[in-house]
């Protein structure tokens, strides 16, 4: 049975669009969508203040509509800040959903009590739901904002442009400032976050490759030609993080539980990448030249010199960095998902500005032109050795797609990768040369869509010890006082799977795991699955790694994106000590 890809829809559905219009016109379109109800029609909330840490939510269902139990969320926050809750859930139906499989929903009526921490008298309110029509169209997530007040029992539908206390009956305004004329500071922190995650990007193994091509340029050409390359790779960066941040908020707010690097959660996307890294390499190594036709195509933008190829070295080098989350990058890019979206493109922006700025000062350093040998045959010979971590980095890909999709499929590929390194050095020649390259590049291409029997990643434990996550086992653990450590990683994420090497999957780790009696769940998001991804989102995440550590009968809290085995251990004595307390 195929699985149902929200990216596959929205590509498909950018396709599609024009033919719809053309064959229907606009009016078409819109008597289309007058089948179905407004989603404030279709779902119709009622607020209740039962109490200073009770609040229920009751939403009206029309016929053939329902909600979906897992996509709720809730935000409730005074002046002190965020009120921690929990949802108090009435029994739902199950139903095999065609966006996200087995799910309980609501039909008719959603019974819902939100239980505070702690108590509030005067609080904003923000209720997430998301919900289907039985004829096939799934709403974007829809959020209402309320001021409530725990002590009066006062709720008012809040439009967030005045102060609670000037919306509550009987309340006194302590400020007349429009809420959306302050500047929240917590942007600029983001922003520099953003700033200095792109800067450490650059270190990470999996762009190292990209910026060799063009650092090697450095030693030849004078500097102002070292200048505007390096702006043109600076410009190429920055759309780049823009609109692969463009397409990511596009497909949540389509309903998709999917974060950042979530186009290597494709295996079709991976061998593709793997392709693109072999041909790049073969050009390095001198094994095949690209003609005058292919030179806009594919590795070769990026091998070329020029403005042309500067910019999308800066595209690939985005593509590239997806799998890897530096320091900063997490909190940083968890915020821009929740802001509106000028702000956060504008921090997606500051992480490209931050991944680019090395490269321009070092093209201004005169040391850097100092340091760099004259031009001679030693760049010949380098460049052939930069080939090889991109062939490295393809070995890394094709594993990564044998671990979504099964070793036949990496086989399969592999075969394909045979006959596209045969199809370039064949294209070189004669015209029949060319044809027969054609032809084995056509193969290539196909070989790299056919998929063997689905990989059971994410079904077992990566090591022995830890357990399978899942929302109910969860759950079941925190109910019995357990303490448990939810690792979110993938065989995409570098970061993820040099912190299991180095740090979490050690022997002394695990051992320091059983003397503390905490429970290692692994969430693994190798392939797309919406339930993990709606958990990442909810700890204001977009990204991996993700590591969250529940001590008994307390709040989670988050651990840092690079691990060393100090912090870890830490948690582990922080978990048990309340566990001791209580």
């Amino acid at each position: 049975m195929a699985i149902f890809k929200p990216q596959d829809f929205f590509l498909g559905l950018l396709l599609c669009l024009p033919l719809m219009t053309q064959s229907q016109g606009l009016g078409g379109l819109v008597a289309q969508s007058d089948t179905f109800l407004p989603v404030e029609e279709a779902y119709q909330l009622e607020v209740e203040v039962v109490s200073e840490q009770e609040i229920r939510l009751y939403w009206q269902i029309e016929d053939a509509y329902y909600l979906y139990q897992h996509r709720f969320k809730a935000k409730l926050q005074d002046e002190q800040g965020v009120i921690d809750t929990t949802f108090e859930f009435s029994p739902a139906l199950d139903k095999n959903d065609e966006f996200f499989g087995d799910v309980s929903v609501y039909y008719s009526y959603a019974d819902i009590r939100l239980l505070a921490e702690t108590g509030f008298s005067e609080a904003r309110l923000s209720i997430t739901s998301q919900g289907c029509a039985d004829a096939g169209l799934c709403y974007p997530p829809h959020t209402e904002h309320f001021i409530v007040n725990g002590q009066t029992g006062a709720v008012v539908a809040d439009d967030g442009s005045t102060t609670m206390a000037a919306k509550t009956p009987g309340g006194a305004a302590k400020s007349g400032e429009p809420q959306s004329s302050r500047t929240d500071p917590s942007l600029w922190v983001a922003l520099l976050f953003a700033f200095l995650g792109g800067i450490i990007l650059n270190a990470m193994p999996c762009v190292f490759p990209i910026l060799s091509l063009k650092v090697l340029g450095f030693a030849t050409g004078d500097p102002g030609t070292h200048h505007r390359h390096t702006w043109w790779y600076f410009i190429g960066v920055v759309v780049s993080f823009v609109a692969v941040a463009s397409l990511l908020m596009t497909l949540q707010s389509m309903g998709s539980a999917i974060g950042w690097g979530f186009q290597l959660q494709s295996p079709g996307f991976v061998i593709a990448l793997a392709y693109l890294f072999t041909a790049m390499g073969l050009s390095l190594s001198g094994m095949v030249q690209f003609g005058g036709s292919l030179m806009n195509l594919g590795g070769s933008l990026a091998t070329q010199g020029g403005n042309r190829g500067s910019f999308f070295t800066g595209v690939l080098a985005v593509v590239v960095a997806s799998p890897c989350t530096a320091p900063f990058m997490g909190s940083a890019l968890g915020f821009a998902l929740t802001q509106p979206a000028p702000i956060a493109l504008a921090v997606f922006a500051a992480l490209g500005a931050g991944m680019a700025s090395p490269m321009v000062l070092l093209s201004y350093s005169t040391l850097a032109r100092r340091v760099l040998p004259r031009p001679g045959a030693w760049m010949e010979t380098l460049k052939e050795l930069l080939a090889f971590p991109l062939y490295a980095t393809a070995v890394w890909l094709l594993w990564v797609a044998g671990k979504q999709a099964g070793v036949d499929t990496m086989a399969t590929a592999l075969g394909g990768l045979v006959m596209l390194a045969l199809g370039l050095w064949l294209y070189r020649g004669s015209k029949l040369r060319r044809f027969i390259a054609l032809l084995c590049i056509g193969l290539a291409l196909v070989l790299a869509t056919l998929r063997g029997p689905e990989s059971d990643a994410g079904t077992e434990a990566r090591r022995e010890g830890t357990v399978v996550w899942s929302e109910a086992t969860l759950q079941g653990l925190r109910d019995e006082g357990v303490p448990v450590f939810v690792d979110v990683t993938a065989d995409w994420c570098i970061t993820c799977l040099a912190n299991e090497q180095a740090v979490l999957f050690t022997d002394a780790m695990t051992a320091a795991f059983e003397e503390r009696g905490v429970v290692y769940m692994v969430a693994d998001w190798t392939q797309y699955d919406p339930v993990i991804g709606t958990f990442v989102n909810s700890h204001g995440r977009s990204g991996i790694p993700l590591y969250v550590m529940y001590p008994p009968n307390e709040a989670p809290f988050i651990l840092p994106q690079l691990l060393t085995p100090g912090i870890v251990r830490d948690a582990l004595d922080r978990v048990s000590s309340a566990g001791t307390e209580k």
